[in-house]
């Protein structure tokens, strides 16, 4: 592993510590480092390394940063939600408080730039300088001009200066249409299964074997690696289900050889604990107790029986009681129900002669997919991106018979669609996510 870091402008001792920090990621890291270069070469003007999440992007670049002691400044997009800090941030790593200080209020990328090069002229770079942008995808909602010039930020203060952006989503989709400098572009795969038993293997618990973790992590991949593939997703499940796994150790049933019988014991908990990947819906603790409480066979569980019935994404959820509301909720209403400002409209207001019967007795009346969408956003308790993944979503709940839709598939307009579950099926659908779906209902207002 060590044989890819090798590099003049750097001791060997050095990257062979970098090399042990950074598992199967040694092919990216030797990649990185040849495009740096030696410290006092210029580099590259812009990088754009792209790659799923949790596949190693921040890892890398901070641990080659901070163990080769390069002058570098991170920069959080997420926390970072003005150009003015921004700026701020960047000045403040490379330069200090002073350099930061002589931004103005409402600071212009010409400020940033003379600023910049005043400090320039008062501290040479004597290596290159490093400025990571963590989450790159949010810069394209700031000002237009601002991706273009951090792309060519060296050649605008004449400095040795890289900047590196780091996303989840492919350069294609940052491209400005007026054009701008092209980066080079640095892919960082998904890590392989074997690649996840590795490095999750490096976690072992102090009280037991590393072979007997090692099954564990074994064991855990054959269940979750083909729904999950995220690092710190199946990390955290890792942590979270191995006391059970080591229950029969504690009580002297079996022995750590006997691999088949921890198996059998650990297997309908991991199937359990499947439900919950990505949800977060309760904490570690909460989620012991809810297991403890299951095994005892109490009603307290009675809340949460859909998750024993019904296994859906976590946005499927919401799709499917959107889907509901605009079945069984008259089109007009929706400015009532998801609008903050509707003014007061009171239920009266609405009724009509054929409209004095209960929407529930009539039963669920075909939408528009942009009805459902437009309910879908309005509801779910995050930002969502109108991604693939949506839209794939709604074909499955239609192949699972909870969704029909209506009409041919050759038809020209938007699909229509009708809800095909009863009010207690949503009902329970709706608090596995702490939705209280009858306050949006027209029939119970």
């Amino acid at each position: 592993m060590t044989a890819l870091l090798q590099h003049s402008g750097y001791e060997e001792e050095t990257l062979h510590r970098v090399a042990e920090k950074l598992p199967c990621r040694d092919v990216q890291a030797g990649m990185l480092l040849s495009v740096m270069g030696e410290p006092e070469q210029y580099s590259y003007p812009s990088i754009f390394i792209y790659g799923h999440r949790a596949s190693g992007k921040s890892h890398v670049i901070h641990t080659l940063l901070k163990e080769l002691e390069l002058p570098h400044a991170t920069v959080s997009c997420v926390e970072c939600v003005s150009v003015a800090l921004l700026f701020e941030q960047a000045l403040l790593s490379l330069f200090g408080c002073d350099a930061a200080s002589l931004l103005p209020r409402s600071p212009s990328l010409s400020d940033f730039v003379r600023i910049y090069r005043q400090q320039c002229s008062q501290s040479p770079a004597k290596q290159t300088r490093y400025i990571v942008m963590e989450k790159a995808e949010l810069l394209r909602d700031m000002d237009a001009n601002l991706l273009p010039a951090l792309l060519r930020l060296q050649e605008l203060v004449e400095d040795n200066v890289t900047v590196i952006l780091l996303s989840e989503i492919v350069w294609d989709k940052f491209r400005p249409n007026t054009g701008s400098f092209e980066p080079l572009l640095l892919h960082f795969p998904d890590y392989s299964k074997g690649e996840l038993q590795q490095i999750l293997s490096q976690d072992s618990h102090p009280s037991y074997s590393a072979e007997l973790y090692s099954s564990y992590i074994n064991i855990l991949l054959g269940v979750f690696y083909s729904v999950c593939r995220d690092l710190r997703e199946l990390r955290h499940l890792a942590a979270l289900n191995f006391s059970k796994f080591c229950e029969p150790l504690e009580d002297g049933k079996v022995k750590e050889s006997d691999t088949h019988k921890l198996w059998r014991n650990i297997e309908p908990h991991l199937k359990k604990a499947m439900q919950t990947v990505y949800l977060r819906e309760v904490s570690s603790v909460q989620w012991e107790q809810l297991q403890q409480m299951e095994e005892k066979e109490t009603g307290a569980m009675r809340g949460l029986s859909a998750h024993a019935h019904v296994e859906l994404p976590y946005y499927s959820k919401f799709l499917l009681i959107a889907a509901y509301l605009a079945s069984y909720n008259p089109a007009r209403t929706d400015k009532r129900f998801f609008l903050k400002h509707h003014g007061k409209i009171r239920k009266t207001n609405f009724l009509k002669k054929h409209e004095k019967t209960s929407n529930h007795l009539l039963g669920p009346k075909p939408f528009p997919l942009d009805r459902l969408l437009a309910i879908f956003y309005s509801v779910v308790d995050s930002r969502v991106a109108p991604t693939a993944s949506i839209f794939s979503q709604i074909s499955s709940l239609v192949t699972l018979q909870l969704l029909t839709q209506v009409g041919h598939d050759d038809q020209l307009d938007a699909p229509k669609y009708k809800c095909a579950i009863s009010l207690d099926f949503i009902r329970a659908i709706s608090r596995t996510v702490n939705f209280d779906i009858v306050k949006y209902l027209y029939d119970f207002l």
